[in-house]
């Protein structure tokens, strides 16, 4: 199952950077927040509008982003 249409893109919306089901809390955010070290439930705790699934959209997105050709110039 994929949860990438649960992020979105708007460009009068934070830069047009990746955010959460058009709300205006940005992939990244989430992302710093696991990388800080907050679990899960501490994040779903402090921001009662995600969902579990929104977690999982943010490393889906990351992940497909990091999978990409490195093109070595000579």
């Amino acid at each position: 199952m994929s949860y990438l249409d649960r992020i979105t893109f708007d460009p009068e919306q934070c830069g047009g950077r990746p955010c959460i089901r058009s709300m205006r809390i940005r992939v990244k955010d989430v992302l710093e927040m696991l990388a800080a070290g907050a679990s899960e439930a501490e994040i779903l705790e402090d921001f009662p509008y995600l969902e579990a699934q929104d977690i999982r959209a943010c490393l889906e997105f990351a992940a497909a982003e990091m999978d990409h050709s490195i093109l070595k110039v000579a």
